[in-house]
């Protein structure tokens, strides 16, 4: 759907808010492109819908390389789809600096649930925002919602000091782990460990299961010493295989019990207020930016201003604040 009259923006939100899971992908699709007429489309487009948003349960997935992100949500997708809900699962993959597409492509990393009638699963490429998510994936959330998805999961490309945006547009944010000794801890910032509801060691089979009590133990003793995120919530430790699907019960219990916890005292309406606020100042940060870098008297100058900065003549502090002078004075 390229740009578009209100009359074709509300036909394309009666399909989505329907169920139509072409019309859904096309909006998405909308959402990512960085066309200014794309643009104008897509933001009237989440106005429309955002009424419709909202009424899911958001829940962040964040963790190391290899620990199974892609089998957990599969796992776990599966027997929420049991429960009787309808998930979205929207995977932030790592892209390629060539072509800028997604890498892994998770449709092929979560075969089964890819077919489930009841699931709808979206990579998008992470392009060059920190953060673990795609820009728009905020935009992506919000349109999903509106769809009638009672359940939407979002998969970060990692874990690290910058993987925690996610926090910022999830009710829950839980972090998987790997099995292992108090030393494979120390990889794992304390930031994000702080930011996490609940945290599950996965692959706790076989000769791994050892290892992740061990972990599970270490990980339960070291949140003693942070302060939790939400009042009334203390993040719990728990222990899974995803794939011979052990544990994604209690998994499933406690994520219910997080969501009627937060809204019993309040906090989750107040965190999604907090969170839309938030959104709005990186829209305006991302916003200002590309209009510096589009300005054509900040294009001017900055060659000649990089140059200096490179050459050690001129501190970047000073140079930003002279772009930034000649483009509010333009």
């Amino acid at each position: 759907m390229s740009s578009a009259s209100d009359s074709t923006v509300a036909t394309h939100c009666a399909r989505i808010v329907a169920g139509d899971r072409r019309a859904l992908a096309r909006a998405i699709t909308l959402i990512e492109s960085t066309r200014a007429d794309h643009r104008r489309t897509a933001e009237a487009l989440i106005e429309t819908l955002l009424p419709k948003s909202g009424k899911s349960l958001r829940i962040g997935i964040s963790g190391p390389p290899g620990v199974g992100k892609s089998t957990f949500i599969e796992a776990f997708g599966q027997y929420a789809i049991e429960q009787g809900k309808r998930l979205a699962v929207l995977a932030v993959d790592p892209s390629s600096r060539l072509s800028g597409g997604s890498i892994l492509g998770d449709k092929t990393r979560m075969e089964a649930l890819s077919r489930a009638e009841a699931a709808f699963i979206r990579p998008s490429p992470a392009g060059l925002t920190l953060g673990g998510v795609a820009r728009r994936t905020r935009e992506a959330l919000l349109v999903c919602e509106a769809a009638g998805f009672d359940l939407i999961l979002v998969e970060t490309v990692g874990v690290g000091q910058s993987e925690t945006a996610v926090a910022e547009m999830v009710d829950l944010f839980l972090l998987l782990l790997l099995p292992g000794g108090g030393d494979d801890l120390q990889g794992i910032k304390r930031g994000i460990m702080e930011l996490a509801d609940l945290i599950v060691v996965n692959k706790a089979d076989g000769d791994f299961k050892a290892a992740a009590e061990r972990s599970a133990a270490d990980v339960a003793n070291a949140l003693g010493l942070m302060q939790p995120r939400h009042p009334g919530w203390r993040p719990e430790v728990l222990r899974c295989s995803a794939l011979r699907n052990q544990g994604i019960d209690a998994i499933w219990a406690r994520s219910q019990a997080f969501a009627a916890s937060l809204k019993k005292s309040g906090t989750f309406d107040a965190q999604r207020r907090d969170q839309a606020k938030a959104w709005l100042w990186h829209e305006l940060s991302d916003s200002l930016l590309e209009a510096l870098k589009a300005d054509p008297h900040v294009a001017a100058k900055l060659g000649t201003l990089e140059s200096k900065v490179g050459a050690g003549k001129m501190a970047p502090g000073t140079a930003a604040r002279e772009l930034l002078a000649g483009f509010l004075r333009n």
